[in-house]
């Protein structure tokens, strides 16, 4: 599988990202080096009543200070966060929208859930004052694919609009199918991410429901341990990543900042259950070799991996096999962490802002830890940089992404 290499080159020019640890690309890997977590008990909702009463909420945070205040009012708290980011990451880029053919930009930043705060609020207007209540932003605001197109109405970019739903996988699967336009010469340049805002009573309740969630209620900022023998379950994100792509002849001939090459990008499926990952780690196998083939890797070349790594017992356990499988006696040496033990699981914004993280180590050399790494499980046995940041020379990073449906999302970053 050689795809990428035969088309067209594709450089990383701009990043974006609002998470509960920084509100902008800077302060964001300033926390995640410092090894500060952004978990604390929901404020969003009171959670008294819910097993799981902890997240990595975005706080101190109004859309209209980011955006047109009557467009925050009609649009979802997932959009603001994905539109914000995109604006960070396209004036972190030095596009000008002015010397651009709009027909070829375009926009792909998906959302694993969607719209949650809408959707809650207006069946509650609708079982309290009736359907003529109901706002007819309602649609518009809760769909997947606003966030793309609002992003795309205000750049004017024409090119390839959509947004992607691959659970947890949703930003990978993003990014790496705006790569593809890219290299299929559909556009020069792609806004592409994810962004999610799932923080509310019904979503907990139903991840409760499964068991899925950390019920360290007590100890929020120690609650997420990915690879730890201690850990029980997720904890939830919220937040956008986005990144400016373009093929590397439109960046030099704007003269623009290039960080790194986006080299390779595969997806698979497990094809095994609709929540558990297969425990062969067959399908994540699958996509972190198609992803190093198609950039030409050899998995020796990997410097540093950005697990999915969500502390279920199952996820780091597998993705730990498919490590082994994939990298072979190099599973030992190549450096391995989760953020999601900082900035919480972000569902379909994971990949966004985890490609954002890959981005940032291979321009600063520097790897976030997993933080909360107490004790490994003896099935985790690999380096995940326990709990402080490690200074490497970064030149190729590979980051995961697994979601619901046995969704697998793998992309490759390399220095240019």
């Amino acid at each position: 599988m050689d795809t990428f290499s035969r088309s067209r080159r594709v450089v990383v020019t701009g990043l974006g990202a609002v998470t509960s640890i920084g509100h902008d690309v800077n302060s964001f890997w300033d926390s995640l080096v410092s090894g500060r977590s952004g978990i604390d008990r929901v404020t969003l909702f009171d959670p008294a009543q819910f097993s799981s009463q902890i997240g990595a909420e975005v706080k101190d945070w109004d859309a209209a200070q980011h955006m047109d205040p009557k467009e925050a009012r009609r649009n979802d708290r997932y959009t603001h966060f994905g539109y914000v980011a995109a604006r960070q990451a396209v004036k972190d880029a030095g596009l000008d929208m002015t010397k651009e053919d709009g027909d070829l930009v375009g926009v792909i930043i998906g959302s694993g859930i969607g719209g949650m705060f809408t959707y809650e609020s207006q069946l509650r207007v609708l079982a309290e004052r009736g359907p003529r209540k109901v706002s007819p932003f309602t649609i518009p605001s809760l769909i997947g694919n606003m966030c793309a197109g609002l992003v795309a109405i205000d750049l004017g970019a024409r090119g390839p609009s959509f947004g992607i739903v691959s659970a947890c996988a949703t930003g990978t699967h993003s990014i790496g199918e705006a790569a593809h336009s890219i290299r299929r010469g559909d556009a020069d340049v792609m806004i592409a991410g994810g962004s999610e805002a799932a923080i509310t009573p019904f979503s907990y309740a139903s991840f409760c429901s499964m068991k899925a969630m950390s019920t360290r209620n007590g100890e929020p900022h120690r609650a997420c341990r990915p690879f730890d023998v201690n850990r029980d379950g997720f904890v939830m994100g919220e937040g956008a990543g986005v990144l400016v792509l373009e093929s590397l002849e439109h960046a030099q001939a704007r003269g623009a900042r290039i960080y790194c090459e986006l080299v390779g990008y595969a997806a698979s499926c497990d094809a095994y259950h609709i929540t558990s990952p297969d425990p062969d780690g067959k399908g994540l196998s699958l996509a972190m070799r198609r992803a190093l083939a198609s950039g030409g890797v050899l998995p020796e070349q990997v410097d540093y991996i950005n697990a999915h790594g969500t502390s279920t017992p199952y996820n780091d356990k597998f993705e730990t096999m498919s490590i082994k499988r994939v990298f072979g006696d190099h599973a030992r040496r190549v450096a391995i962490s989760s953020t999601k033990s900082m900035t919480g699981h972000l569902l379909g914004a994971a990949g966004g802002i985890e490609s954002v993280i890959a981005v940032k180590t291979i321009q600063t050399g520097m790897i976030a830890p997993t933080i909360n790494l107490e004790e490994p499980d003896l099935d985790c046995d690999l380096d995940y940089v326990p709990n402080v940041a490690r200074r490497v020379n970064v030149r190729v990073v590979l980051s995961n992404n697994l979601g619901f449906g046995g969704q697998n999302a793998a992309i490759v970053f390399r220095a240019i």
